[in-house]
């Protein structure tokens, strides 16, 4: 019985995606080439609109405490208290914990998660796509209408599909482990060092320190398996005076300062999210979030068009929104590392980018990017400030019980979100298996600077604005049959 969605791979981006479509009502699957979950952990933090993401779909609590993480780029500070919205993310999250999180939700939604079975081969076809597979019951074939790749940086979903992965190769080397039972001095966004060197050391939970070594010079390590604990502790030691030798390594790994993004997002019915798409140094901070944020804007669209009520076009602008997020990415981190690690002969570069940066408007662009808070999608003509932004998942709508609910809350269902204050209703046609309608009043914090008008608004399932009223050039009903298709005539509907 052929699936609706096949999703290959078993991370935060890959069980982020099949959540989303699963809450949808589609039928889909993950395949994941590990037999047990690892407790490795590349990625330690994520972002502020990824935490939005989460708040979004009801997930952001069961994470448990995190800490606010400070921003930067290259090294060079950022200070996010003279912004007037929120740009700080979360640090301190092991990506095991944010793994553990989504595989419990995507259980409660039923999804099959398939360990052990890795991806060996793929055709498509204008109805489908097959998928070999090889696993504990031996080679086998699975076929549905699409396929997700999410299956990491070195994806055999993206080398069978013949996308092609332009960017930089990796230059520098960077050593990372988890430890235990050392009480080091905290370099939460890292320290620079003498002759382009870098150290940095944070908090997770547990009592476990996340450290990072760079020492420059040293190439970037052939074989990951051999790597031992010894290897970086040494690095530190010569480059701190400190030993960190006599520390319980749970795990060590590697990576080097690579950066690239998939030149094709979708392929016909094969699609990419995640680091599958993208990869950059988890120095970064940004791959884990970016993955998210991938999974949250596609999975409504492909759920639209298994469900069979997609516009025309709706596919293809995952690629035409994310790509450039991808691109931007990998930019900013060749940009950051060189910054960071070039050596003194940057230091000019460093003090000009730093009184760049003190400046509101400046930091508040920076911040943006980091935070993905400042990303702006082509989704109309107008001139409201939050035309094709993210709706604050915190403004508050007073509804007609009296009751407060949140932006977040009302976006828990994974369907659009139509909120009204002034009556002003659809166009006569039935979408309730895709768009809620609200209707309230927007409740305002005394003493708050006032809001931009906003008598109704149009958010997308992924939490973006694709309608104002004010603001916005062309009417609700177009907007509607651009994201949300026709729905049926109200007039049509049997009567009760």
């Amino acid at each position: 019985m052929a699936r609706d969605v096949i999703v290959v791979g078993a991370g935060p981006v890959g069980l982020m995606t099949a959540g989303e479509l699963r809450l949808r009502g589609v039928d889909v699957v993950v395949y994941e080439r590990l037999p047990a979950p690892t407790r490795q952990s590349r990625g330690a933090s994520f972002t502020k609109r990824t935490a939005e993401c989460f708040d979004q779909r009801g997930l952001l609590d069961r994470l448990g405490d995190t800490e606010p993480a400070d921003s930067h780029f290259g090294g060079v500070p950022i200070d996010l208290g003279m912004l007037a919205e929120d740009h700080y993310g979360h640090r301190g999250v092991s990506q095991f914990r944010t793994e553990r999180m989504l595989e419990d939700w995507v259980g409660e939604l039923g999804v099959p998660v398939l360990r052990g079975w890795e991806v060996t081969g793929l055709r498509q076809s204008d109805d489908g796509v097959v998928v070999a597979v090889d696993g504990p019951d031996g080679a086998a074939e699975e076929s549905a209408a699409y396929l997700v790749g999410c299956d990491g940086g070195r994806s055999t979903v993206r080398k069978l599909a013949g996308i092609g992965f332009p960017g930089t190769d990796g230059r520098r080397g960077f050593l990372t482990a988890d430890v235990t039972g050392i009480d080091t001095r905290k370099r939460r966004i890292g320290e620079n060092l003498p002759g382009g060197s870098m150290v940095m050391a944070m908090d997770l939970e547990n009592g476990v320190t996340r450290v990072v070594v760079h020492e420059a010079g040293t190439p970037p390590p052939r074989d990951r398996d051999s790597l031992a604990y010894s290897d970086l502790a040494d690095a530190w030691q010569r480059l701190t005076g400190e030993s960190i030798h006599h520390g319980q390594c749970r795990w060590i790994s590697c990576f080097t300062d690579a950066s690239r993004a998939a030149a094709e997002y979708r392929r016909g019915r094969v699609f990419l999210a995640g680091d599958a798409a993208h990869v950059q140094p988890p120095a970064m901070a940004q791959g884990l979030s970016v993955g998210v944020q991938d999974a949250v804007n596609l999975g409504w669209k492909l759920a639209a068009a298994v469900k069979g009520w997609a516009p025309e076009g709706l596919l293809d602008t995952y690629h035409g929104e994310r790509h450039p997020i991808g691109e931007q990415l990998a930019r900013n981190a060749r940009a950051a590392i060189e910054l960071r690690l070039t050596g003194e002969d940057m230091d000019p570069v460093r003090e000009v980018v730093g009184e760049l940066l003190a400046h509101k408007d400046a930091a508040e662009y920076a911040a943006g990017m980091l935070s993905n808070l400042g990303i702006r999608y082509d989704l109309g003509k107008g001139d409201h400030p939050l035309l094709g932004r993210r709706m604050p998942p915190d403004r508050e709508l007073v509804l007609a019980d009296g009751t407060r609910a949140r932006i977040a809350e009302l976006l828990r269902t994974g369907r659009g979100l139509l909120v009204t204050t002034d009556g002003t209703t659809a166009d006569g046609h039935d979408r309730t298996d895709r768009l809620d309608v609200v209707t309230g009043t927007w409740a305002t914090a005394p003493g708050s600077a006032p809001e931009p008008a906003l008598d109704a608004v149009l958010v997308r399932p992924d939490g973006y604005v694709a309608w104002t009223s004010p603001g916005t050039a062309d009417g609700l009903a177009e907007a509607l049959d651009r994201w949300f298709g026709t729905g049926q005539p109200l007039s049509s509907r049997p009567r009760p």
